[in-house]
């Protein structure tokens, strides 16, 4: 047997899936064998693989051993010449695998072979290539250098930027994402080093393959999608703190005691620096628009009080009390604020609506309680009416300018109607359009394209002419139908497309999801899962609401829901509970460790209760967990609430 081709999955079914089919593509008139190892995925990869590819090779793991051993299980059972090692989120082209092995019989002094991958956007991903992390690659690396001088031999080595991307090279460190190496270097040098847990392993293996005497090699004449590379959330510090860690094992492995003390202090301090910036970054960007909201209402209220303190009220002498300026006007300030807030001013995008509603219950609510207190503390109902109508113009406008700046939207819409273009042949196409049309909430407008030149009025082009269409038609999003289109004529177009800002999906055949290159992170994204996700904004504002105003009102009624309550004690404890943000009153059935979601607090109920004890199981108590989360609103909370609420503390 000629290649062995072994993918380790977790929790990506939909490229598994996708990934799978291109393989198969690829793997014509090649003498071959597919493993998937799956790492205890909660999201039916392994169903999914017996049902559609029961020719696979399949290795269910009942716990998550991590990466290397992971490969190590289908290597010591493979029985290929040559050993892929090969990403679950990748598309190939359908000479991938004939241009690798024709690349490694022309190079017999080749123990690893990686490939140009470019991302879900058509960008080249430059870890398709890389230098071994010395100490010195890894300072430059860390401190940005590599970054300033992309194309330097000294300071990108890391990348090794110095060298093309359009061409075949040697180099030293492959990645893991795809990994060919003949089966006799292996058995030479040994498996991967199962000490790493994830990251690192590729750069180990790459390493003992040129110790042994063997050279790694790049190949730029194919391609591959690769849709997480450089974007696996690798600015958040969990990301940070395992990558680093890997490396460090990696250079007590190799390096000398010295050296190896030295990368030890660089990633040691790379690891604070970057937490500590990453810190810094969330919170300046949770608290910026508040904090300038505050300055520019507490400046404006100032020069309003300063006119109508002299103008209007003391044309005769005298002058507000300094408490106003103290007290009153940051408590004011404090009240439009929270309710700015909760009207959702301060998500990514607010809507102008919610900016003038904001202010408008904002004003309500504090001259409802300039009303109630005592005459004492009312300075002037006048002075709320202006910083009422100086917030509105005022925050308003610097939004508005700040968006001009940047060239973005001004203020958040109504999702406007995108514009997308499908690219097939009409059965297909009729397909995708279809399941666009049922699945998708988005308003949008679809148009077909052939791909080839055809009189079919219902197509407004051809594939030729992808570049032009997109710029005419203002066009948001180009989705490919793979069972119509090559994987290489797909990577052209997608390089076609490169200088324009259009988002590229494509809709992998006989499949119910269109899977695009921001669809790794979040399933939201999927056309076929885009509900209203409990953790938006504003969703998560609603729930946390619903939790109070709910809970204080099953206070005010604890003497009547009391008589009612199984444990009229525990009833009560659970209100409080709410309304201090120990609890929410609705969450999760029992989570497995495996199912990823949304988090939410404890939860008074849980959704496990709508199921009857014969029914009750962790597939299905997992299915109800994933639709409560990707489709929430707060009316089914109440509702929930209403059905058992006698199992309040219960």
């Amino acid at each position: 047997m000629k290649l062995s081709i072994i993918i380790v999955n977790y929790n990506v079914c939909y490229f598994l899936e996708q990934c799978l089919k291109s393989v198969y593509k690829a793997l014509d008139s090649i003498e071959a064998e597919v493993f998937v190892v799956d790492n205890n995925s909660a999201d039916q990869s392994v169903e999914m693989v017996k049902a559609q590819f029961p020719e696979v090779k399949l290795i269910a793991n009942e716990d998550n051993p991590g990466f290397a051993i992971a490969n190590n299980q289908a290597i010591r059972q493979a029985a290929g010449e040559y050993i892929l090692l090969l990403n679950p989120d990748t598309v190939v082209e359908e000479s991938t695998f004939s241009k690798s092995l024709a690349f490694m019989e022309a190079h017999p002094d080749a123990g690893g072979l990686g490939i140009k991958m470019i991302d879900g956007k058509g960008n080249f991903l430059p870890e398709s290539k890389r230098g071994l992390p010395t100490p010195w690659v890894a300072f430059y690396k860390i401190f940005g250098l590599s970054s300033l001088f992309p194309k330097s031999k000294r300071f990108a080595r890391y990348h090794l930027g110095h060298l093309s991307a359009d061409e075949n090279q040697e180099v030293e460190i492959l990645a893991g994402a795809y990994m060919l190496m003949p089966k006799k270097v292996l058995d030479e040098i040994g498996l991967l080093d199962e000490s790493f847990f994830m990251y690192g392993e590729d750069v180990d293996l790459s390493y003992r393959i040129t110790q042994a005497g063997y050279k790694n090699y790049y190949l730029a004449e194919s391609s591959i999608i690769h849709y997480k590379g450089e974007s696996t959330k690798k600015g958040s510090l969990n990301y940070v703190m395992v990558f680093y860690k890997a490396m460090i094992i990696f250079a007590e492995k190799h390096f000398s005691g010295s050296y190896a003390k030295f990368f030890s202090f660089l990633i040691h301090l790379a690891i604070y620096l970057r937490a500590f910036m990453a810190v810094l970054a969330r919170i300046a960007k949770k608290i910026a628009a508040p904090i300038l909201d505050t300055l520019i209402l507490y400046g404006g209220f100032f020069y309003i009080k300063e006119y109508w303190e002299h103008n209007h009220r003391f044309i005769q002498g005298g002058e507000y009390p300094p408490e106003l300026m103290q007290f009153a006007v940051p408590a004011y300030i404090l009240i439009w604020l929270l309710a700015l807030y909760f009207n959702g001013a301060y998500d990514r995008q607010p809507r102008l609506m919610q900016l003038l509603r904001g202010i408008g219950i904002g004003t309500l609510a504090i001259l409802v309680a300039y009303s109630l207190i005592p005459e004492d503390y009312r300075f002037s109902r006048a002075l709320i009416i202006l910083g009422a109508l100086w917030a509105a113009l005022a925050l308003i406008s610097w939004r508005y300018l700040w968006s001009r700046l940047r060239g973005k939207a001004v203020f958040g819409s109504r999702e406007k109607e995108r514009r997308i273009l499908l690219i097939g042949n009409s059965a297909e196409l009729e397909r995708v359009d279809r399941l666009l049309a049922q699945t998708s909430n988005a308003a949008m407008h679809r148009s077909w394209v052939s791909v080839e030149r055809s009189e079919d009025h219902r197509f407004i082009g051809a594939l030729d002419d992808l570049a032009d269409l997109v710029s005419v038609f203002e066009i948001d999003e180009v989705v490919f139908c793979a069972a119509d289109l090559s994987a290489e004529r797909i990577f052209k177009a997608m390089g076609d497309l490169q200088a324009s800002e259009v988002e590229i999906k494509i809709a992998p055949s006989e499949s119910q999801f269109i899977i695009g290159s921001n669809s790794i992170h979040s399933q939201g994204s999927w056309y076929t899962q885009d509900f209203n996700a409990i953790n938006k904004a504003e969703n998560k504002r609603a729930k946390r609401m619903f939790d109070l105003l709910s809970a204080l009102v099953f206070l005010l009624l604890s003497p009547f829901a009391m008589w009612f309550s199984a444990k009229p004690i525990e009833f009560i404890k659970a209100c409080l509970q709410v309304i201090f943000g120990l609890k929410t009153w609705v969450a999760y059935g029992p989570l497995k460790e495996s199912q990823h979601l949304p988090e939410l607090k404890p939860g008074v109920l849980n959704l496990a209760l709508s199921l009857k004890e014969s029914l009750r199981n962790d597939r299905r108590v997992a299915q109800l967990n994933q639709l409560y989360a990707k489709d929430y609103h707060w009316q089914s909370d109440l509702h929930f609430i209403l059905q058992y609420w006698r199992k309040i503390g219960a």
